[in-house]
């Protein structure tokens, strides 16, 4: 499944904006096949036979959840399996693992199944956070930063089409036909990356990363410490809100026909500033230096958060949510060129796959902590604490930059 390809003079292929381009495809598709579920998921589990409310809402947040469980268990696993056998392999392997699960979550006959399927996409899954660790390890290491932009300008393109898509089709097709419609999406994705992609191959890569690859081959391990805890904070940031929004914007209009409009809007607002700003924040990093960047947009968020405590009326909101996704949008690409530059080629998959783990810890942590303080303690609150995590990780970041920062071309 591994092309050897002539690479260009640093070691990256001279195939990369190929490998760019389908990999920003087939991580649109895969997003909007797993999100896509999210404004009927509710629905299916009652057609599953759960009948009592209570037990439908339960049901619902475990099968939504369970994909994201798994896959931080195993996403170091597959990044360095990634290392050893070749990262294109791990696409292939990705997306036909969800192309076949989600067309069975058609065909369940009950909310058991479902789960298990679930579980099964996040176990075989992966293809967004491997074509992360793809186009890192592919693309010149002056334009990685800004690729990484681009690619997570298509993830989270992704988050936002997936749901508008999932309240479309089921009134058109039916919730079965629209999991298979899904896989066969995905499947489209599967046939272009196994025919399109060419992964450039380092000699004795294979024998390097089974020798002595892994976490182990890391010679500095501060500034992909300091990454994870940095992802790990962004998420934690970015989902702490998720859970207030609808009460707080039911407080901010005057209809309550229209909480749920207005909540929507507020939630797409910070995706759509990232979505904009991701690959110019990453050329940005490219020019001036990824820690400069990453610490400014901490700085930069956690300074719009403390007027979104006291806004008055929902576009203010929406204003603020926007300029905060503006701010963020290149953290996540300038995270994982830091953890590219800071190890040899035989652990970037493992690295990367930890970074992965690690937004997934702050992707749960982040509503539960939300929630809690926002139902015991106020709602304002969790934005003035959220603030002040992310100016304390911002220091951090900024005392944790090295002085000098090795670089490696192979294993």
């Amino acid at each position: 499944m591994t092309d050897a390809k002539p690479g260009t003079a640093d070691g990256s292929s001279i195939h990369w904006k190929r490998n760019l381009a389908v990999s920003l495809a087939g991580s649109f598709t895969t997003i909007v096949a797993m999100t896509l579920l999210l404004p009927f998921l509710p629905l299916y589990v009652e057609e599953l036979g759960v009948n009592d409310h209570a037990a439908i809402v339960q049901w619902s947040g475990i099968a939504y959840g369970a994909t994201f469980f798994a896959a931080a268990l195993v996403a170091p696993l597959w990044g360095r399996l990634g290392d050893i056998y070749g990262r294109k392999l791990m696409l292939v392997r990705a997306s036909l693992g969800m192309t076949v699960a989600i067309a069975l979550m058609g065909v369940a006959e009950n909310v058991w199944q479902l789960v298990a399927l679930r579980l099964f996409v996040g176990l075989a899954g992966g293809y967004s956070s491997g074509s992360m660790v793809l186009v890192a390890t592919q693309t010149p290491r002056d334009r990685s930063a800004w690729a990484l932009g681009m690619l997570s300008a298509g993830i989270m393109a992704g988050n936002l089409v997936g749901p508008l898509i999932g309240g479309l089709l089921p009134p058109l097709i039916g919730i079965r036909n629209t999991f298979l419609a899904a896989g066969g999406l995905i499947f489209l994705a599967f046939l272009a990356t196994t025919f399109l992609i060419k992964e450039e191959t380092v000699p004795g890569r294979r024998q390097a990363a089974k020798a002595g690859g892994g976490w182990a081959a890391i010679p500095d391990k501060a500034p992909v410490i300091a990454m994870l805890a940095t992802g790990m904070l962004l998420m934690l940031a970015s989902m702490s809100i998720e859970p207030i929004i609808t009460v707080y914007v039911a407080q901010l209009v005057d209809r309550p026909d229209t909480v749920t409009l207005w909540a929507g809007l507020v939630m797409s607002a910070a995706a759509l500033g990232s979505i904009l700003s991701a690959s110019r924040l990453g050329r940005l990093a490219d020019r001036i230096g990824h820690w400069p960047v990453i610490a400014g947009a901490l700085v930069a968020a956690g300074v719009l958060l403390v007027p979104q405590a006291f806004v008055t009326s929902a576009w203010q909101l929406i204003l603020l949510r926007f300029l905060m996704g503006v701010a963020l949008g290149g953290l996540l690409p300038c995270i994982a060129a830091v953890i590219r530059h800071s190890v040899p080629d035989r652990s970037a998959g493992t690295a990367l796959g930890l970074s992965v783990s690690a937004q997934y810890v702050g992707q749960v942590a982040g509503p539960l902590l939300g929630g809690f303080i926002g139902g015991h303690i106020g709602m304002p609150v969790v934005f003035i604490g959220t603030s002040i995590l992310l100016l304390a990780g911002a220091a951090f970041v900024w005392m944790a930059k090295p002085r000098s920062r090795a670089r490696f071309r192979q294993g």
